[in-house]
């Protein structure tokens, strides 16, 4: 099983984006329905556990939002899902129960699984975080080529032509990233890996592996 498929990376029970990454091999191909799926799957879901709000917005009754927090179209906030001090959830997002979307944190075109955390001054935009995916303080996704041309994903096998001008990476459930990194436009990260702080990752970094620096990838112990 290649690392870079969605059988590979997620535990499918874990998000309520499953109807739609079932769909698929790659991960990156669900990136361009985020916003419609939010706004069909968001008509289904039960008025006695989410309160809908304007702009195709539902928030689980048992989320905490901070009164700061900034939450615009096309946003689901899974059940016992904390949104803190000055988070910024620009639009087509889609947050699993019981994830952390800290201070500062801008989310824009994602689906994060259950138990995620972006706790610390992220940026997570065009990116698929899987189950307990952790994203160090300062840690980011560049989503887009400086070249401004498509991204292409990486494999040891090849590159792979994504048709995509915006995305940023994808997690692996329980992968670890350490503060400060830069995940490169089109990075994948193997289930269960650990990322360096201040890393600068592209490419495929293989399962249950850890990675120093580019180069220096040591599978687990």
């Amino acid at each position: 099983m290649k690392d870079w498929t969605i059988q590979a990376l997620f535990t499918l029970d874990e998000t309520l984006a499953r109807p739609l990454l079932e769909k698929y091999t790659y991960p990156w191909e669900a990136l361009p329905e985020i916003g419609d799926f939010i706004v069909k799957l968001g008509e289904t879901l039960s008025p006695e556990e989410y309160e809908e709000r304007e702009n195709h917005v539902w928030i689980a009754k048992s989320a905490k939002v901070a009164p700061t927090a900034f939450i615009g179209s096309n946003v689901i906030i899974g059940k016992d899902a904390e949104i803190r001090h000055c988070a910024f959830i620009r639009g087509n997002a889609l947050v699993g129960e019981g994830a952390v979307v800290g201070n500062s944190t801008e989310l824009k075109n994602v689906i994060l699984f259950n138990k995620v955390q972006v706790p610390h001054y992220n940026y997570v935009g065009d990116s698929i975080l899987g189950y307990r995916a952790h994203m160090g303080a300062g840690s980011i996704t560049s989503n887009v080529k400086s070249d401004k041309t498509l991204v292409v994903v990486k494999t040891p096998e090849g590159e792979i032509p994504t048709g995509l001008k915006k995305f940023g990476a994808i997690l692996g459930d329980l992968v670890e990233v350490g503060c400060g990194t830069v995940l490169n436009p089109g990075s994948i990260v193997g289930r269960e890996s650990n990322i360096y702080p201040l890393s600068m990752v592209r490419g495929v970094i293989p399962a249950r592996s850890i990675y120093k620096k580019q180069g220096e990838v040591v599978e687990k112990r």
